[in-house]
């Protein structure tokens, strides 16, 4: 079992001013006594207070939380991608800024990230069983789950759960393109990497509205499905060995 040196969580916001404390307070509840960590939100262009609340907690805890902002929104994956870059710690932790994934959860994610050995590619992602959204919402998310489990063979129940654990390394080897954070399961499992689904809980949103429309979010789910099974396709990992040098 390996040891967990270091940890930044990521977290994309837009406009979740009311939501930034509440989420910070739990995130130090659970990981201070036992992690190295820092808390970078990425504030994907809010018309909000959300720069302003984060900051408030950045001049509180300067050696623990960190800003960076987007001037104009270009959305979730982009904003976890200026966070995983600009990260300090070797491991990741991703969830949403909304607080309906629970920091409560987290520690079990990085128990088995712990199994993992050093320089392995790995991730640890959540699945939100029993999910507290509409009938309508989870009817769409089952059958989008569904289609992308059979296509892209990820492994995964839940990709849309924004709770997961990854190596840095691991994610700066990926190719970027927007919406790549649905399909970090697939993306990963195609470099050879271990996917490992852990059962989390799901909250009610307390402030603030969703910010993915139905539609939008289909179309371009069936474009990305598209792209990450041509990546698939194309990916061939290679067994390296280097001969023994006679006498040594």
């Amino acid at each position: 079992m390996s040891q967990i040196q270091s940890i930044s969580v990521v977290i994309p916001a837009k406009n979740e001013a009311d939501n930034i404390q509440p989420l910070v307070s739990e995130i130090f509840l659970y990981l201070s006594e036992a992690y190295d960590f820092e808390i970078i939100y990425v504030d994907d262009g809010s018309t909000d207070d959300t720069a302003h609340k984060v900051m408030q907690l950045v001049n509180e805890f300067p050696n623990k939380i960190r800003l960076l902002q987007h001037k104009k929104s270009v959305g979730q994956s982009t904003a976890i991608y200026s966070g995983v870059a600009n990260a300090k710690g070797g491991v990741i932790i991703t969830l949403d800024a909304d607080g309906q994934n629970n920091p409560k959860d987290i520690p079990k994610l990085l128990k088995r990230a712990a199994s993992f050995k050093h320089g392995s590619d790995y991730c640890i992602t959540g699945f939100r069983k029993a999910r507290k959204d509409t009938a309508w919402k989870r009817l769409q998310s089952r059958v989008a789950n569904n289609v992308r489990a059979a296509l892209l063979k990820d492994d995964t129940p839940d990709t849309g759960c924004g709770l997961k654990v990854f190596p840095r390394a691991t994610f700066l080897k990926l190719p970027y393109f927007d919406h790549m954070h649905r399909y970090l399961p697939a993306l990963i499992k195609r470099l050879g990497g271990s996917i490992e689904v852990v059962e989390v809980s799901h909250r009610d949103r307390q402030h603030g509205v969703s910010k993915y429309g139905m539609w939008g979010r289909l179309f371009a789910g069936l474009i990305d499905m598209l792209g990450v099974m041509w990546l698939q396709r194309r990916t061939k990992i290679p067994h390296i060995q280097e001969p023994k040098i006679d006498g040594q």
